[in-house]
């Protein structure tokens, strides 16, 4: 996982947050996004998403060969 994508996974996570807190969303909605927020979090503390993984995805910049 690379730095821009942890960056807006967390940046999502604290919006949802923000909105939980000030009540914006509630109940299940409210409940679902903060499990998501709290996934966000988790995977980019770690820099792992196993979702990519399945599908072969990633956001790290590959390094050139150097000769």
């Amino acid at each position: 996982m690379g730095p821009q994508d942890k960056t807006i996974r967390i940046i999502i996570a604290l919006i949802i947050a923000v909105l939980f807190f000030t009540k914006v969303i509630t109940g299940t909605l409210a409940i679902v996004l903060l499990v998501v927020a709290g996934i966000f979090i988790l995977t980019s503390l770690i820099g792992y998403c196993p979702i990519y993984s399945i599908f072969g995805i990633s956001t790290c910049k590959k390094k050139a060969a150097q000769p």
